[in-house]
């Protein structure tokens, strides 16, 4: 929502507060007691284990790790994906002092020697902090006897060659298919 939209939206919330915001404010506080991060894959639901977890339709071989809840809801809406997910909760950055201790990753790691566990899917972004991150975390979810993989990157559909950056470009070259 941009500002004149969300001007908008507020002047009609003051102009019947009674009708318009006082409900807006009971269904933000019941939001806030009731969404919690569910406590194996980080995922924010009202339910602990959240409802992807609980799905006993979900191929449980497959964990698609992903940095931020915005992501996994992402996959989710695109509904290309039916295993389960781990919320990492950031990425690796120096810059701005997020190191291993900040992310998310032990339960990932319990979940994997638990069992049962064949495939790891790092869908984390094409960034130097995402593709730092998921080259230290291959290098410590591999000796577990798991298979990890990265999903594709490169040129998307209806993107033109010549407004791409060298980056995509030589990512888009290297995985061709």
């Amino acid at each position: 929502m941009g500002p004149r939209s969300a001007r908008r939206a507020a002047l009609r919330m003051l102009q019947q507060p009674e009708a318009r915001m006082l409900p807006l404010a009971t269904a933000l506080a019941e939001a806030a007691r009731a969404v919690k991060p569910c406590r194996l894959c980080g995922n924010l639901d009202s339910g602990d284990p959240c409802s992807i977890c609980t799905d006993p339709q979900r191929d449980r071989s497959l964990i698609c790790v992903v940095e931020g809840v915005g992501d996994l809801w992402a996959l989710e809406r695109a509904a290309v994906f039916r295993g389960l997910y781990h919320v990492l909760g950031g990425t690796l950055s120096a810059l701005s002092g997020v190191g291993p201790e900040d992310l998310n990753v032990p339960p990932l790691l319990a979940r994997i020697t638990e069992g049962g566990v064949t495939e790891v899917i790092l869908a984390l972004g094409a960034t130097v902090d995402g593709a730092t991150t998921a080259h230290w975390l291959a290098d410590r979810l591999r000796p577990l006897g798991v298979s990890v993989t990265r999903v594709a990157q490169g040129v998307p559909i209806g993107g033109a060659l010549d407004v791409l950056d060298d980056g995509t470009l030589a990512a888009a070259l290297r995985a061709r298919r």
